[in-house]
């Protein structure tokens, strides 16, 4: 595996990080029943409002789809970029989380901190794979791509029963998400009329590309999050196979990133993967007991930190004319991330090939200090508050033309 050894040193959690696991390894309640309560009741109220006028803003830009396409995507990504907004925002004010980011050396100069805040420089088109721990993972690999200006630009591969959540699910289908049936022969057709999309020309496209849009595909190659049920069935897989069983992730499926890449090879360069972990649970542990969407943003009991490790790697070098030799390369880099997750238990850090290539812009001593380690620490926040209004400005101003010739008859 790339990287120096890792440094032994204590974990020193921030001073403004929630505590979310007792000595005992049980969960720490924040807040009592109450003002769980009065949380929840907030924090729904202010994310399904922002949802509704998401969704009322995409439908009243869905006759652009049959009037000029371009026009369409580029407005469906306005909305995309509220969403994001909307999930950092909601993480920011709910529940402050800690983010700590690291990498290997493929991910040299592409790092950086900047006025405390992370800002990265990946490219705008490429393939984002993860260890898939808890259901919050997305939020977090979202508001990466904030940090990139790609939260417009993102796609999700994402289970099919998502689509039927009463607006949210609406709003994802527009977004142009990608739902599976984890059946693939229904499953093939579908994902691969989502990927011409995806690969189409544009003339006069915004990325880099003269040819194509920007695009960040998300996929969770082990297909589910980690609990006991899916590491008991993954086991039970890598048994029968002759596997080695992975003690932290679960063993990766294939079909679906194989047929992506040979989709989208010569139109994405770069495979970017990213290793999560959850500070706070005991080794041993599965975090998913602890950090769920209910105990996050209603109990507002975070993670002590979120730790990332990226890396990189090059299309061309990834084995896609076969399946089972794919199959092979991809289980082997999911044995170096469990291998990555066995040394942050050890340790509190995953290791690093980044000291003293970070740029850490006008940040604080402290902060300038932990970039030339190698790492980023930073809180999920927005870069300033008055980007919320971008979410609500199609709706005003659809409301003031509405009021506009009564303004002008009076």
């Amino acid at each position: 595996m790339d990287g120096p050894e890792l440094r032994h040193r204590k974990q020193e959690p921030p001073e403004t990080a929630s505590h979310a696991v007792r000595k005992d390894g049980e969960p720490r309640l924040k807040h009592g029943i109450p003002m769980q309560v009065v949380r929840s009741l907030l924090l729904g109220a202010w994310f399904n409002c922002c949802c509704i006028v998401i969704f009322a803003t995409q439908v009243v830009g869905a006759p652009l789809y049959l009037l000029n396409k371009r026009w369409y995507y580029s407005y469906m990504a306005a909305t995309k970029q509220s969403f994001g907004l909307v999930i950092t925002a909601l993480t920011q004010w709910g529940c402050p989380t800690y983010v700590r980011v690291s990498g290997d050396h493929s991910v040299r100069g592409q790092i950086h901190l900047v006025d405390g805040q992370l800002k990265t420089q990946f490219p705008e088109r490429l393939v984002m794979i993860a260890n898939h721990q808890v259901y919050t993972d997305w939020i977090y690999l979202w508001w990466v791509a904030y940090t990139n200006a790609m939260h417009g630009r993102i796609f999700i591969i994402l289970k099919e029963s998502l689509k039927y959540i009463p607006v949210v699910g609406q709003g994802m289908m527009f977004y142009g998400f990608i739902f599976m049936a984890r059946k693939w022969i229904s499953d093939k057709p579908r994902l691969q009329h989502r990927l011409e999309k995806l690969k189409a020309r544009h003339s006069g496209s915004k990325s880099d590309s003269p040819d194509y849009d920007p695009m960040w595909l998300l996929i969770f190659p082990e297909g589910t999050n980690l609990s006991p049920n899916t590491k008991q069935r993954s086991a039970a897989y890598a048994q029968k196979q002759g596997y080695p069983t992975p003690e932290h992730v679960l063993l990766p499926r294939s079909t679906g990133l194989f047929f992506c890449l040979q989709q989208l090879r010569g139109t994405v360069d770069w495979v970017y993967d990213c290793t999560v972990a959850y500070e706070g649970p005991p080794k041993g542990s599965l975090p998913d007991k602890y950090f769920t969407l209910r105990t996050t943003y209603g109990q507002g009991r975070p993670p002590t930190s979120v730790n990332m490790y990226w890396r990189r790697f090059a299309v061309s070098d990834i084995p896609l004319e076969d399946q089972a030799e794919f199959d092979t390369w991809l289980r082997e880099r999911w044995a170096e991330k469990d291998l990555l997750m066995d040394q942050y238990f050890e340790t509190g850090r995953f290791p690093t090939d980044l000291a003293g290539t970070i740029e850490a812009g006008s940040g604080s001593a402290k902060q300038k200090a932990v970039a030339s380690e190698g790492f980023v620490e930073a809180h999920v926040r927005l870069g300033h508050w008055s980007e919320i209004g971008r979410i609500f400005m199609v709706l005003t101003l659809a409301a003031c033309l509405c009021k506009l010739p009564k303004m002008l008859a009076w």
